[in-house]
Parts: structure tokens; sequence; C-alpha cells
């Protein structure tokens, strides 16, 4: 699987092109997020005079740990309105569009992530009681 992201500027048809398939991009050391597979993209580049336009839908598979509960869950987390424009060079072959892709993405990751709307949390069991530091409970007799 590819690790790049590249649009071949020289080899555009001037009516623009879809780019599809998949790359393997995000590579985040996280104990709590977790992708597999590749970021999947399908992409129209054109080239405007000097100016390329790319536009389009990236998806990616993730392992998150829910904030709520704990448990892990596998989720797809989409991008449908990509949008990149840059100058382009004369003589230029290609545009990299590895770390704007990289960063939709994770700019998209939820920030608490839960595995269901309803999740209801940590399960509390009957005879969990509260732990209550009774250090203060001396100062309550106390007659001033």
């Amino acid at each position: 699987m590819e690790n790049r992201l590249v649009v071949h500027t020289a080899r555009l048809d001037q009516e623009g092109e879809t780019l599809e398939g998949e790359v393997d991009i995000i590579d985040l050391d996280e104990e709590f997020v977790k992708p597999f597979g590749g970021v999947r993209y399908r992409l129209t580049a054109q080239l405007f005079g000097t100016e390329l336009l790319v536009r389009g839908r990236l998806e990616q598979d993730f392992d998150l740990v829910c904030s709520r509960c704990g448990k892990d869950f596998d989720t797809t987390v989409k991008v449908d309105d990509f949008t990149f424009s840059a100058a382009v060079e004369e003589n230029q072959q290609e545009v990299d569009l590895t770390a704007d892709a990289r960063e939709s993405i994770i700019l998209t990751l939820p920030t608490y992530p839960v595995c269901d709307e309803a999740c209801p949390g940590i399960e509390q069991k009957a005879d969990d009681k509260p732990h209550f530091d009774d250090r203060w409970g001396a100062l309550d007799g106390l007659k001033v």
C-alpha cells in the first residue's frame, strides 16, 4: 500500500480526473486511538491555469476507546468535504497531499469518542459505597 497521496500534475487531464484508492498515511502512536487499514479516498483533481484544485472524500477506520465506559469499539471517520488548493509551478510533476489529508482525518476524530450515544458509562455495583475522607470529622465536634 502506498504511503503518500500524490497528484501527478504533469499527466493530469485538462477536464480533471477522479482519483480513487487507499493509502497508509495515518501513523499515530496513541494508546486509545488505533487506525487500521488505510485512508480510502475518492477525489477530483483539476488544473485551472497554474492552480490545482482537489476536492472529495476521505475515510479511515479506527479502533477507539469509549470515553464513558472504557470499552474498545470500531468506527469510520469520514471527511466528506476535503478541499486542497495550491499553485503549481510550470515544471512541477506532482503535488503531495499527504500532510493535508492526514490532518483532515485527525481533526475529524472525536475528542471524546463514545461507543453508543446511549452508553451509560462505567457500571456501578450496588455494594460499591463512595469512600468519604473523614479526617476533618474531628472538627465537627469542636466548640469555638
